[in-house]
């Protein structure tokens, strides 16, 4: 089974990614560890992953760095919203 994983707004732009389709293997357990493992890509991909201010989903639910993750797991990076 897979993992997707989905990129917004301005982490769609740096990473010129939208979506990655994933295995899931041993190791990508936590999204604190595929977010180490995307990081390790590349300096862009390691800039754009490493700030502290992105948010993470699963699911469509918020998640914490700790959340584990499972085959067919939705997974979202996405830059804090604000409004107004």
């Amino acid at each position: 089974m897979m993992l997707t994983v989905r990129f917004f707004a301005r982490l769609r732009e740096q990473l010129a990614c939208e979506v990655l389709e994933l295995p899931c293997e041993p190791g990508l357990d936590t999204v604190a560890a595929l977010r180490a493992s995307l990081a390790a890509r590349g300096p862009v991909w390691k800039q754009a992953l490493e700030d502290q201010n992105v948010l993470m989903a699963v699911n469509q639910s918020l998640a914490e760095p700790a959340t584990p993750l499972s085959a067919g797991d939705e997974v979202a990076f996405f830059p804090p919203v604000t409004g107004g």
